[in-house]
């Protein structure tokens, strides 16, 4: 018999999982009606960006002034105190790439990955061997500075347990243009659909290889589908950042939402160690 407890974990899960797809069927939408636009237009690109642009806002703004309403005042009244500093000057990257970056990684090394946010710093050793293409996307995307000064937009507190960043719209519906393929969903770290805390995993749209450059810490075991990507750990310095982060709680109260914690990657480097 399945306690309240387990079901309600349960419920958290498949809200997430749901929220994920809505959110990428809507940018998928929103992409097919710019290529309608841009065919019919030619020379007007820039307007239909701005309506793809103006779509995509709004309807995450109405996702947001629900869930504003439904936070009650006490979880306003007991938000934690911000334990993080001043983000550094700088605005998101906004270019996006039509194909994933020919390999580039040597797949027999070590990468470790750096994210030097503003509530510390988060080291990740990368799977390199196990999730080639990934790293290799991360390689390519930190170079190209596309995760420099974006804000970490999600932290569930309910269900599963988890930071979600990787997003230069800062509004989970972003994505670098292309997706790479699931990789190492077999690794032995994911024992009964647990995601142990310390994996860093590929965000994607419930569907097969539709990663793109959003991605999550996991803070505490969480029982997901081993769907996602596992491709780092993060190191236990790493870890108490992330549980700074995660103790300072989301804006609804509702256990899914915005982190309190001012989130932001001032820099993202990956090197050969």
């Amino acid at each position: 018999m399945v306690s309240q407890e387990q079901r309600r974990r349960q419920l958290a899960r498949e809200k997430f999982l749901r929220q994920q797809q809505r959110r990428t069927s809507a940018r998928r939408k929103a992409r097919m009606r710019n290529s309608v636009i841009a065919s019919v237009l030619g020379v007007i690109l820039v307007g239909s960006l701005a309506l793809y642009t103006t779509g995509t806002l709004k309807g995450d703004d109405d996702d947001k002034s629900n869930t504003s309403a439904e936070a009650s005042p006490s979880a306003e009244a007991s938000k934690a105190a911000d334990p993080c500093d001043k983000a550094a000057s700088g605005k998101p990257a906004t270019k996006t790439w039509k194909k994933e970056p020919a390999m580039s990684i040597d797949k027999s090394a070590d990468y470790t990955m750096k994210l030097d946010t503003t509530c510390g710093e988060i080291d990740v050793a990368l799977k390199t061997s196990a999730a080639p293409h990934t790293v290799n996307s991360f390689e390519f995307l930190a170079g190209k500075g596309y995760f420099d000064h974006t804000n970490c937009h999600r932290l569930t507190t309910s269900g599963i347990y988890v930071l979600q960043c990787g997003d230069p719209t800062g509004q989970g519906t972003g994505g670098p243009g292309y997706t790479i393929p699931d990789e190492n969903l077999k690794d032995k770290s994911l024992k009964d659909n647990v995601y142990p805390a310390g994996t860093v995993a590929m965000a994607n749209t419930g569907q097969a290889d539709t990663g793109g450059s959003q991605f999550f810490l996991v803070y505490q075991d969480s029982q997901l589908p081993p769907s996602y990507t596992p491709f780092g750990t993060i190191s236990d310095a790493g870890m108490k950042v992330l549980k700074k982060i995660a103790a300072a709680g989301e804006s609804t109260g509702a256990g899914d939402g915005a982190p309190n914690a001012t989130v932001v990657i001032d820099k993202a480097t990956v090197a050969k160690s």
